[in-house]
């Protein structure tokens, strides 16, 4: 007990697995169609078209979108937990080809497959959007203020604690997001869209 103290990366990374082998195993149980692949394709494109339509990139990576995580969020709340958390790993594998910034395998975990897999617990309040999205959005943050507080640290200035610095950069741009992504759900007629993806499956 006293190592992982002293080691937190190896205690963090022993999590990371933890939590990717329960969504592997929990993905086992999900079936795949041809339509619910067809709708993960179309969403994960506009994520990564939305993706690119930043209006603030952080210097250590992250960035403020104009509601990419939105796909995600009807793909949780369409096809449930299991769907929306295989997309997030998709596109966090995605996001990492496309904006990569790593210092270090465990690290690489909790900015990239993890966040985006917690896009996922929107799927567990599919009549309730603002609080499922509040919900994915946290756990989304809790990822990368582990990811800040364990590996960028360094960053912090001097004499600000790097719990601090990590709440304070993490949670400023995770607000920033999910505030664009309600807007956006605003005005986006939800319900209808998510009956559009009605199919067999």
């Amino acid at each position: 007990m006293e190592a992982l103290f002293s080691h937190p990366a190896s205690g963090f990374a022993l999590l990371g697995l933890l939590l990717l082998i329960g969504a592997g195993l929990y993905l086992r149980r999900v079936k795949l169609t041809t339509h619910i692949l067809i709708h993960i394709a179309l969403m994960l494109a506009l994520s990564i078209i939305l993706q690119q339509l930043r209006l603030f990139h952080l210097p250590q990576g992250g960035a403020v979108t104009l509601g990419a995580m939105v796909p995600l969020l009807l793909l949780s709340w369409r096809y449930g937990p299991g769907i929306g958390a295989l997309s997030g790993f998709l596109y966090g594998m995605i996001n990492l080809l496309l904006d990569p910034f790593i210092l270090h395998p465990v690290q690489v975990l909790f900015d990239y497959p993890l966040p985006l897999m917690a896009m996922g617990l929107a799927g567990l309040f599919p009549k309730r959007i603002y609080l499922a999205a509040a919900l994915a959005f946290t756990g989304r943050f809790l990822c990368h203020f582990i990811s800040g507080l364990v590996f960028f640290g360094s960053y912090a200035p001097e004499g600000m604690s790097p719990a601090i610095y990590s709440l304070t950069l993490n949670g400023s741009f995770m607000l920033t997001e999910f505030l664009i992504c309600c807007v956006v759900l605003k005005f986006l007629p939800v319900q209808r869209l998510l009956a559009a993806m009605q199919g067999e499956h």
